[in-house]
């Protein structure tokens, strides 16, 4: 009998150990608090939001550098294509 709570309490311990590592009781407090559930939930809208325009932002720059990477190159068909493209990023950045 004693070995079986022996081992019932070790279990206990490794459940109560498991569910600290995994923040539980943060989880369970978020999840019964609808204020810091809105608050958080806008804070990672935001989060997303400024992300998302930063790397768009890379990404654009990135591409048009390497577009006029390419008509300096002087491909004759797609390089006319690519100036035309580059112009109007151009003209529409300011």
């Amino acid at each position: 009998m004693v070995f079986m709570f022996g081992k019932l309490n070790k279990n206990v311990d490794k459940l109560n150990q498991k569910l600290e590592e995994k923040n539980l009781e943060e989880l369970v407090y978020v999840l019964g608090n609808r204020r810091e559930i809105i608050k958080r939930n806008f804070w990672a809208g935001v989060s997303r939001g400024v992300g998302i325009g930063i790397g768009v932002t890379i990404i654009t720059a990135i591409l048009v550098i390497m577009l006029k990477k390419i008509v300096t190159l002087n491909i004759p068909v797609i390089g006319k294509y690519i100036a035309d493209i580059v112009d109007i990023v151009e003209n529409n950045r300011y």
